[in-house]
């Protein structure tokens, strides 16, 4: 088998895919991102899942692998959708940590080129012990960092999809033809047992 089988290309994207994915869900836990930080845990336990199946040669494995990448394709468009204000969504709600925290993405306050001063709330507009900050200076605005990751999660996904529906059918038909030899010795041994019998 050489190197660039579509069995060691899928190992290499799960590899690629975990790596991001790890990458994510680090700023994801710096900003409490709750949301993101769940659906990246549940999808990095699924790449696991589909690389042990792909080095393992279970079909199985990779068939949950590939519905997940389906599932994690739409999560990422209602990322994006979410941080573009897309359909009434609006990137200033609690939604993304499940409304029991204010906290935001933390590229917000710590974008590249961002300078972040923290101004002292004002007397009679105190809200418990919450400081305001100001951000200033953004290279790239918060909300297109997190629509660049979301899109290269749906690249890398999309990409893994197709490899893994090739890695699934070519295991498919090794199965086949192993059981169709299985059938043919088996016919083969009755035929033998019938002429030892004669």
């Amino acid at each position: 088998m050489g190197c660039c089988t579509g069995r060691c290309s899928l190992i290499c994207l799960c590899a690629l895919q975990l790596i991001s994915a790890l990458e994510r869900q680090i700023f994801d836990f710096l900003g409490f991102q709750w949301a993101p930080i769940l659906g990246n845990f549940l999808h990095i336990i699924v790449v696991i899942l589909g690389l042990f199946g792909t080095i393992q040669y279970r079909p199985r494995y990779i068939m949950v692998y590939t519905v997940w990448t389906a599932l994690w394709v739409t999560w990422n468009v209602f990322i994006i959708c979410f941080y573009l204000e897309v359909g009434g969504l609006s990137k200033d709600t609690d939604l993304m940590t499940f409304n029991i925290s204010v906290h935001r993405s933390w590229w917000r306050e710590h974008g590249p080129g961002c300078v972040r001063r923290v101004l002292p709330p004002s007397a009679h507009g105190m809200m418990d012990d919450y400081t305001y900050v100001s951000v200033t200076g953004c290279i790239v605005d918060f909300q297109y960092l997190e629509v660049i990751h979301s899109a290269v999660q749906i690249l890398l996904s999309l990409v893994g999809f197709v490899y893994a529906c090739y890695v699934i059918s070519i295991s498919m038909e090794e199965e086949d033809t192993y059981s169709f030899d299985l059938q043919v010795c088996k016919h083969l041994f009755i035929q033998m047992l019938q002429i030892i019998e004669q």
